[in-house]
């Protein structure tokens, strides 16, 4: 029955749905996440965590690039956001990953910033919290704290109790230096430590001369770096120093006695001892020691008049005692004097527990005792460095010992600095000094070349043409200079079909490969990073070659007939050579029959059966008019790939009914009617086996006829009697039964009967008298050639002479009887035969 083919249209609608469905679940299972590169702190490029970052980075700088990837290659984008009610110090670029500063930094306001930056390929986002550290610069000047801008003063009094205060917003190590900008105003002195406001020795107020002095003092800080460059922070305010007239009235002391301690500064005090002696105090500068610790002084005190004449005076007595004044800070010194800065080249990576030669630093208190006692601290990035004694009464040469060589680094930082300290440990002042030590690095060859990631992976499509592009890989050597230069190569054995630009890293296939996901799909092999001195890093590359669509599915030639029996389904089969899924992937489905609508398909394992109301012969009779039953099916194969390709076939289907045989020989027997190799196998395997058997079985008989026909020395031939005959009138000598068989070891007696022969004929024979024996023997007719089963044996007469050993019998006849001589020879001639016809 022949028909044209309709297709339906419903039908491939719904089969397009379910691939493109299938297609969209197989992509969202195999993507992955992507991620961000961590590089490390000191890197500008990567998740952005720890980042450093001055308070005075210009705005609008650059100052980082977010560097990620998609383990399937896919473009990323980049985000970034703040916390609610954060300040947003950062914008990024969402494809190139530049982060730039938008808003002013200001470390003294906020030295932490939390910032959330994302990564997204499109379907998957993945975010880090991670913290920019605002680093400090030196962008504040000290300000003077509750100065007072105006001081009274006596002007009798020969010291000014005024001390100036002054703090830093910023972190810089500052100090302060206080000095008198009016250079005509001479008789002040101020501490450049402490700040305390002394009159100088010698010196005198006068309110008569002047009744106000006007003193700027200007506060400096230790200096630090700026937006780039070296800078001096300063701050400057007026004090007012206004001189009070005394009283003219003689001067009283109050309090006596009067006990006391001179320090070794202090101004010289005029004492009246006898009208003529005075007493000075020893100046803190000289090197000479105390003459004694205590004394018993008498002390005037006198009023001057405006003529500079004594007037009215009072005299006391005083105990002072002269004690050593904390005068001194620590101070250090090089090699030619007092020196606050110490510089020093050398190449990175120095030995640990080496001193560092080029630093000759001596430091040195010259107060006594514990005003002389300090601790030697030494400030810096890191532990790099331990500065040795930590301990000092009054003079010790510094060591600096190298603790940390590995974070000595040319390619994090160039030059380092550190701040040497020296702080008194027992004295209310707490003096200290400061020197700073920088150290120049050379760079040395210390870093292989690092590949951006440990492996690459790469997809690339079957058809793609000989020099196609595959991945880009990277890697980068932090040494300066010529060891900084990186060059590529690739090895192993799937890098045959890949080769790599030297300079850039791109990873190219070969002009004349041909790619085919179907004879193999992954590749993998390793790419070398190598530093002109000979320093290299390894990094594995895994090629994915990417199937495309480009087979259809093809039925089985068996698939074009098939026996359906009622009730049991046939199977065909299409398959499609592409390598992956859902590229392979079949879809069955019945595009027309004849007759129309009796055939139900499995789409997926491609199994056709009748429709559930078929159940007989009966029906299939009723639906058609062919006898013979033999229906056609429009069959497609369609595969699930983009785009889907199909194959059509027509399938011609013999329905029959179940056999009533029962049993497995039954069961097997339907099955192989689709399969008939496997019922040809089993008839070859009965065949084999009944031809061993019967080689078996005739081995054995033939053995067994061998060894049936060979004669015993131990046989004999037994003779009896017999009637008169004639000697032509023989009968066969060996009978049926005796064929092939032994003969009887039998000892008879002679018999009396007349059947002397004993040819079986009669049991009991009776005795005759012997005739007289013929003149000559007469020999028997021959043997045939060959016995053939079924026809009678010769019948083996008896005789009364024996072939054995027994002697006794025989001599009843004479040994030369003739007809005992020819029947012994006849019977060994027929044995003869018989053996040679078996042989044969």
């Amino acid at each position: 029955m022949s028909c044209p083919y309709k297709f339906g249209y419903v039908t491939l609608l719904i089969a397009e749905f379910y691939s493109d469905i299938s297609l969209l679940l197989f992509t969202a299972q195999t993507d992955y996440a992507p991620y961000f590169y961590d590089n490390g702190p000191n890197s500008n490029n990567g998740n952005m965590a720890l980042l450093n970052l001055s308070e005075d980075t210009p705005k609008g700088t650059q100052i980082y690039v977010l560097n990620g990837t998609d383990p399937e290659g896919q473009p990323v984008k980049y985000g970034m956001t703040f916390e609610p009610g954060s300040k947003e110090y950062f914008r990024v670029h969402p494809k190139s990953g530049a982060v730039t500063l938008i808003d002013e930094l200001d470390r003294e306001a906020q030295d932490e910033i939390e910032v959330f930056v994302s990564i997204s390929d499109g379907l998957n986002k993945v975010a880090e919290k991670v913290s920019v550290f605002v680093m400090d610069a030196n962008d504040e000047r000290p300000q003077f704290q509750n100065m007072p801008s105006i001081v009274d003063v006596p002007e009798v009094r020969n010291y000014v109790s005024c001390f100036l205060n002054y703090s830093s917003l910023d972190h810089s190590g500052s100090y302060i230096i206080c000095f008198e900008k009016n250079q005509a105003i001479k008789m002040f002195a101020i501490d450049h430590h402490s700040g305390i406001l002394r009159i100088k020795p010698g010196e005198t107020l006068d309110y008569e001369k002047s009744r106000t002095h006007f003193i700027t003092v200007v506060a400096k800080d230790g200096g630090g770096i700026y937006k780039g460059k070296h800078q001096v922070m300063s701050s400057s305010a007026t004090l007012t120093i206004n001189v009070i007239d005394t009283q003219d009235t003689p001067p009283v002391f109050v309090g006596t006695p009067y006990f006391g301690y001179v320090y070794e500064v202090s101004s010289p005090v005029s004492i009246h001892h006898n009208t003529t002696s005075y007493f000075h105090v020893i100046k803190s500068n000289s090197s000479q020691p105390f003459t004694q610790n205590s004394l018993m002084l008498t002390k005037a005190a006198s009023e001057v008049s405006p003529e500079v004449k004594r007037l009215d005076f009072a005299v006391t007595t005083v105990t002072i005692r002269v004690v050593d004044l904390n005068n001194h800070p620590p101070t250090f010194f090089g090699e030619n004097g007092p020196q606050n800065v110490f510089e020093l080249t050398m190449y990175e990576h120095p030995p640990e527990g080496e001193f560092l030669r080029g630093l000759k630093i001596t430091v040195n208190d010259s107060d006594q005792g514990t005003n002389a006692k300090f601790h030697l601290r030494l400030v810096g990035p890191g532990r790099m460095l331990r500065v040795v004694p930590q301990t000092v009464l009054n003079e010790a040469q510094v060591t600096v010992l190298v603790e940390d060589s590995a974070a000595m680094d040319f390619e994090k930082s160039q030059f380092l600095t550190f701040k040497l300290l020296a702080v008194e440990i027992d004295t209310p002042e707490r003096f200290s000094a400061t020197a700073d030590i920088i150290i120049h690095l050379l760079d040395t060859n210390d870093n292989a070349p690092k590949f951006s990631s440990d492996f690459y992976i790469a997809r690339i499509p079957e058809n793609s043409p000989g020099g196609s592009s595959v991945v880009s890989v990277t890697a980068t050597d932090p040494d300066s200079g010529l060891w900084g230069v990186v060059k590529y190569s690739i090895y192993g054995s799937g890098a045959d079909l890949f080769l790599i630009q030297p300079d850039s890293g791109i990873i190219y296939t070969q002009p004349w490969v041909s790619l085919d996901a179907e004879v193999k799909s992954k590749y993998n092999f390793y790419v070398k990073a190598e530093d002109t001195d000979g320093k290299y890093s390894l990094a594995e590359v895994f090629v994915t070659i990417m199937d495309l669509n480009d087979h259809s599915p093809a039925f089985h030639e068996n698939s074009l007939e098939k026996t359906m029996v009622i009730g049991a389904p046939v199977k065909i089969e299409a398959i499609d050579e592409d390598a992956e899924e859902p590229n392979n992937v079949i879809e069955y489905s019945i595009m027309k029959s004849d007759p129309d609508d009796i055939f139900d398909i499995d789409a997926d394992t491609g199994e056709i059966k009748l429709k559930s109301y078929i159940k007989s012969m009966d029906i299939v009779q009723n639906i058609t008019n062919h006898k013979d039953c033999t229906w056609s099916v429009v069959v497609q194969a369609k595969d699930r790939g983009s785009p889907s390709f199909s194959t059509t076939t027509v399938v011609k289907i013999d329905i029959t009914e179940a056999t009533q045989l029962r049993g497995p020989l039954t069961s097997f027997l339907m099955k192989s009617r689709e399969n008939p190799l496997q019922f040809i196998g089993l008839i070859s395997g009965v065949i084999i086996i009944m031809v061993f058997v019967t080689v078996f079985i005739s081995t054995i008989i033939y053995v067994r006829n061998v060894k049936s026909n060979k004669i015993l020395p131990s046989c004999r031939i037994i003779r009896r009697k017999c009637k008169p005959r004639r000697l032509d009138d023989f009968q066969q000598p060996f009978r049926e039964e005796h064929f092939g068989g032994k003969f009887r070891n039998e000892d008879l007696e002679i018999p009396t009967a007349d059947n002397i022969n004993c040819n079986n004929n009669v049991k009991v024979c009776s005795y005759r008298a012997p005739p007289s024996p013929p003149n000559a023997p007469v020999m028997p007719p021959p043997l045939p050639t060959h016995y053939r089963h079924g026809e009678r044996g010769w019948t083996v007469p008896t005789v009364s002479a024996s072939v054995a050993s027994k002697t006794k019998k025989r001599s009843h006849r004479g040994k030369d009887n003739p007809v005992n001589t020819a029947l012994v020879s006849e019977l060994k001639l027929r044995l003869e035969q018989k053996n040679i016809a078996n042989r044969y």
